[in-house]
């Protein structure tokens, strides 16, 4: 029975993640020059003792 190869499944693994970390890099880089990024937890730049959209100001 063959060994399983550790070094290289661990090579594999970061390859992939550094490849993913590029991507989203590029994106974020992509975005900021187009002007239209949107945040990425999806929150809106609210105040923060604003309601938030689509709170109904009465039931306050």
């Amino acid at each position: 029975m063959a060994k399983p190869n550790y070094g290289f499944e661990k090579r594999q693994r970061e390859l992939a993640k550094k490849q993913k970390k590029e991507e989203k890099l590029k994106r974020k880089a992509e975005a900021a020059g187009s002007g239209t990024a949107a945040p990425e937890d999806g929150t809106e730049d609210a105040p923060e003792g604003s309601p938030a959209p689509g709170a109904d100001p009465a039931a306050s």
